[in-house]
């Protein structure tokens, strides 16, 4: 039962997209791996924050297992957590057809996931802070922070606004063009929603709401499409 005061922010319900809903939940990897090479990013995680057999990680906001299920294969433990409740069915059964059984899959977000288990080596996150408004991006930071151990690190990436605004509009015209590029106009459709629903923040803020949550920033790394790489240090 929910024990949370009334003004407490949901992160149960949806922003943008509804991935509680199975049939988005089922073309979600169809569309994404179009323009994102899991396995490659994965690798190179594992290799930037130099994971290895003895380490345990949590995926918050973890989807379909994109990024748990490939750490997964490299190191000891796997949490993958994630708000809906189809997007963990979906990652539970292509774990078991991969014959991989250290993986716990959570129910949880940044606001609400108990991590109970020893301090995590390593916290991974993709394309899902941006789900949160800042105040409360702040307060899924800093809990964040307290499930790692000392030296853990931590990766994000996210959607992030660059703090110049001229000329956005058709910055942001030419994103939802390459998108349907290299997609189609459905997903290009669920970039507005993102620019229009979502709470993508600026990078300055970013990186304050980082440092403010007791990160140490070793690498803001932004690229295109607004795409923005985060790795990160618990001192």
């Amino acid at each position: 039962m929910n024990t949370n005061p009334a003004w407490f922010y949901n992160e149960i319900q949806h922003s943008g997209v509804d991935y509680s809903d199975p049939a988005q939940v089922a073309v979600y990897d169809q569309r994404h791996e179009k323009f994102r090479d899991y396995e490659k990013t994965t690798a190179a995680v594992i290799q930037r924050l130099a994971l290895g057999p003895e380490h345990t990680v949590i995926d918050i906001g973890a989807g379909t297992g994109a990024f748990a299920l490939h750490i997964a294969r490299r190191c000891k433990w796997v949490y993958a957590v994630d708000v809906s409740q189809a997007m963990l069915a979906y990652a539970r059964q292509k774990a078991e057809r991969a014959g991989l059984h250290n993986v716990s899959f959570c129910h949880g977000g940044f606001l609400s996931y108990e991590h109970t288990c020893e301090p995590a080596d390593a916290i991974v996150s993709a394309a899902a802070l941006h789900h949160l408004p800042d105040f409360w991006k702040q307060v899924g930071l800093r809990r964040l922070t307290a499930m790692l151990k000392p030296g853990g690190k931590f990766y994000l990436f996210d959607i992030v606004f660059p703090g110049d605004l001229d000329g956005y509009e058709a910055r942001f015209d030419a994103w939802e063009q390459d998108i349907r590029e290299k997609t189609n106009v459905e997903f290009a459709a669920e970039v507005a929603t993102h620019i229009r629903d979502e709470y993508s923040t600026f990078d300055w803020v970013m990186e304050a709401l980082l440092e403010r949550a007791g990160f140490q920033i070793d690498a803001a790394e932004y690229g295109e499409g607004f795409g923005a790489t985060y790795i990160c240090t618990r001192p």
